[in-house]
């Protein structure tokens, strides 16, 4: 079958079983353009929460399925890939590291990253994203914040919550994929692109951040894109948020030069979703996400205090 075939069979499979298609930003170019709603973990957290959608099937990875499922434990949740689609960075605190440092510091609040498994969740006071998560961490009046597990995006907040101890678990947690960057890589592009802002994600290391006109979330960045001045934009995130960056700007009639900050910064369990495994999923509705409803409750309760903080 053609891949416009495939296409018009996903949009029809879609209306009849009442689906909705959530797709994150660093997803394949094929597929954020069929899907509903494209966003970063705190916008589609949201739809997903509000949706009249009898299926959500989900474009992403793992814990982002996950979540899904805990803000939906009546609907049915759908992730087309299910065996390559594991973030590496959700796995990296469980949660009886967690109940370890909360041993050590008693009075403290536990906020953990949405890139996170429901298992953690579980034990943490609320979830955040790069979007919200200083705005997280203010709101406790606790001094003590045990913040799980990116350990650039805990120094991101580190900077905008000075009153907070934060305490990053574990200390060398983070993204593959923003690791990668570099302060040459920063240099390089300056020099190449001397009238280009530079704008990169509070995953990427410290002196990266340090070395950018702004440090912002998927969601920050696309707002930033549409309302800048500026014609030249040096993006640092994984490449195919570009995508998103450029359609966005075709929509408002503008076109801009935006320039990756590396090309190899590719997150490979967002590549695993095709237009034909997604065809596959709505047919067969496979695969489905399942939590136990003890899980679902205990976890909830973290993301709602996140969703809570305005």
């Amino acid at each position: 079958m053609d891949k416009n075939k495939i296409i018009e069979n996903i949009n029809k499979l879609k209306k009849e079983k009442n689906a909705i298609i959530l797709a994150h930003n660093y997803q394949p170019e094929d597929i954020q353009n069929i899907a509903d709603f494209v966003g970063d973990s705190l916008e589609l957290c949201i739809i997903a929460k509000e949706t009249d959608a009898d299926i959500i099937v989900f474009c992403g990875v793992d814990f982002m399925a996950e979540t899904a499922k805990i803000l939906n434990k009546d609907k049915k949740v759908l992730l087309p890939e299910i065996k390559d689609t594991q973030c590496p960075m959700a796995s990296q605190i469980p949660p009886e590291e967690l109940l370890k440092y909360k041993e050590k510091y008693p009075n403290s609040k536990i906020v953990i990253y949405v890139n996170t498994l429901a298992t953690s969740k579980a034990v943490a006071d609320s979830t955040c994203t790069s979007a919200n998560a200083a705005k997280v961490v203010n709101s406790f009046n606790e001094k003590d914040i045990i913040f799980a597990p990116d350990e650039n995006l805990g120094y991101f907040v580190s900077k905008r919550a000075k009153d907070k101890n934060i305490i990053c678990a574990p200390k060398d947690g983070g993204c593959y994929v923003h690791k990668k960057y570099t302060k040459e890589d920063m240099h390089k592009l300056k020099e190449k692109y001397p009238n280009a802002l530079v704008i990169v994600h509070p995953e990427c290391p410290k002196e990266v951040q340090d070395l950018a006109d702004e440090v912002l979330s998927t969601g920050g960045m696309v707002k930033f894109v549409l309302s800048t001045n500026a014609t030249e934009i040096i993006v640092g995130t994984e490449v195919d948020m570009l995508i998103r960056l450029k359609n966005e700007l075709n929509k408002i009639g503008k076109t801009k030069t935006l320039i990756p900050l590396r090309e190899d910064c590719i997150c490979d369990p967002m590549k695993q979703i095709t237009l034909e495994k997604l065809e596959d999923c709505l047919i067969n509705e496979k695969y489905e996400i399942t939590l136990s409803e003890e899980l679902i409750e205990k976890a909830k309760k973290s993301i709602d205090t996140m969703l809570s903080i305005k």
